[in-house]
């Protein structure tokens, strides 16, 4: 079930321009689906990461980030 979002746009990410558009996508699914993963708010969890993650300087400040 988790991977239904990309079949359903995988014909869209054909168009997504460049290597780095697409691995950028790539990201922000993975992101999303971990979130959902670990009963996180997928929209309350990408503010908090955004808000926090220029801050982060080390491994364990990164891990501290994830769900």
């Amino acid at each position: 079930r988790a991977v239904k979002p990309f079949v359903m746009a995988r014909k869209n990410f054909l168009f997504s321009g460049s290597g780095t558009s697409t691995r950028s996508t790539c990201l922000m699914f993975t992101l999303i689906e971990t979130a959902k993963a670990n009963s996180k708010n997928p929209e309350d969890y990408l503010r908090c990461l955004f808000e926090k993650a220029p801050y982060a300087q080390t491994a364990e400040d990164w891990k501290k980030l994830l769900p």
